[in-house]
């Protein structure tokens, strides 16, 4: 299966081989935690689109697109309950929200996200150079994640977090026992 557009992916394989460069894929296994593992990628590779399209949102949306936006949302709950905690809260952080804190976030969700799926992408492959350097992308975003938790104290980090040392096991064990079975 060519996950890249357009069969490249085809053509990048021979264009390796052409130089000695081969793709090492790993067997295929079954079992209930190459099943969690799969799950986990189609979860990762999910959020991964997901943080990709809002990066190119983020990317070509005026930020005062943006403001008009979330006052026309906040607008009817104000006038309910102009004390609402939930509303106040939205409100501050968007008032911060200029167009360098938005650039800065179209730029760091859409590479972020894209550099998740060419990582996934390679795991599906089962390229077995992907399984080491997933573990050190997925490492590197939970150090990420973790020096935000210290910052914000935000429980979504934490849980993130945890699901990508979920991930990170779940590669390491299916990359040495593909290594095994070889």
């Amino acid at each position: 299966m060519d996950l890249l557009p357009l069969g490249h992916g085809a053509a990048i394989c021979a264009a390796l081989s052409r130089r000695g460069l081969t793709a090492r894929h790993l067997p295929p296994e079954r079992g209930a935690l190459h099943w969690l593992f799969e799950a986990g990628l189609a979860l990762k590779g999910f959020l991964a689109a997901l943080e990709s399209l809002t990066g190119l949102a983020l990317l070509f949306t005026a930020n005062a697109t943006i403001q008009r936006s979330i006052d026309w949302l906040t607008h009817n709950e104000l006038i309910e309950d102009p004390t609402d905690p939930m509303v106040a809260r939205v409100l501050r952080l968007t008032s911060r929200f200029d167009a360098g804190s938005q650039h800065f976030y179209a730029v760091y969700l859409l590479s972020h996200g894209l550099v998740k799926l060419v990582v996934i992408a390679l795991l599906v492959r089962r390229i077995a150079a992907a399984y080491p350097l997933a573990i050190v992308v997925f490492a590197g975003f939970v150090g990420y994640q973790m020096h935000r938790w210290a910052v914000s104290g935000s429980p979504v980090m934490l849980a993130l977090s945890a699901f990508d040392l979920l991930v990170i096991w779940l590669t390491w064990r299916e990359w040495r026992r593909g290594s095994q079975l070889e």
